[in-house]
């Protein structure tokens, strides 16, 4: 049986808008194991995002237990300290929006590098070549994000995600900004990521053709899994 990754019982966000609650996830109960590949559906509203930020400690619930990689993230009502929060971020976890967040003035070498201007890792040449060969995008290493498509763009923002090995890629709307041939080239790519590095993946998506490359779809609706 492989690792339990992520683990929550009672997950749940509540936001105060005036005098009114708004659920957006309620009372989740969720399983993630290494070698994952899941996707998250469900209307506008129902919860995706929220959760998966909840799940990528990138927000923190109101209510309900998170663990990660075993370690109690959010637990009765307690937190980590943000300190200890960023170290999770970091050492765990990937992420992939909807939105590149290239640095413009950088090349695609040097974005994909980024994470290791913000610790003291040394930064692995090797790495980035085999991530550039494994995407395609060897050709691009000296080029600006605004001499790439759209495709090539996420593709960096992907192996930008990848380059400190973490345990989970989050994505959220990954192919959101893309036509439907590009959007097929980056479900091709995770799909491939999951299967043949075995890479954990949590994804959101409206697109019904990358969802449906993961192992599991879960319906969300107003913030409860159905």
């Amino acid at each position: 049986m492989s690792q339990v990754l992520i683990q929550t019982h009672g997950l749940s966000k509540v936001y105060d808008r005036g005098s009114e609650q708004i659920v957006a996830v309620d009372k989740v109960d969720f399983e993630l194991r290494a070698g994952d590949f899941v996707s998250f559906v469900g209307p506008s509203g129902s919860g995706k995002t929220t959760l998966l930020h909840l799940l990528g400690c990138l927000d923190t619930p109101s209510s309900g237990d998170l663990n990660v990689a075993g370690t109690p993230i959010f637990q009765n009502g307690k937190s980590l300290s943000e300190r200890q929060l960023t170290g999770i971020r970091r050492d765990l976890f990937g992420y992939v929006f909807q939105k590149f967040y290239l640095i413009p003035t950088l090349t695609v070498k040097e974005n994909i590098l980024l994470p290791f201007a913000f610790h003291k890792r040394a930064e692995n040449a090797l790495d980035v070549l085999e991530l550039a060969q494994r995407l395609g995008l060897s050709h691009r290493l000296t080029h600006l994000p605004k001499e790439l498509s759209g495709g090539e763009m996420q593709r960096v923002a992907i192996a930008r995600a990848m380059i400190n090995q973490p345990k989970i890629i989050l994505a959220d709307e990954p192919t959101g900004n893309l036509d439907s041939k590009r959007s097929t080239e980056i479900a091709d790519i995770l799909a491939d990521l999951n299967k043949s590095a075995g890479l954990t993946i949590i994804l959101v998506t409206h697109n019904p053709q990358l969802a449906a490359k993961a192992g599991r779809i879960i319906e969300l609706r107003d913030g409860r899994i159905v």
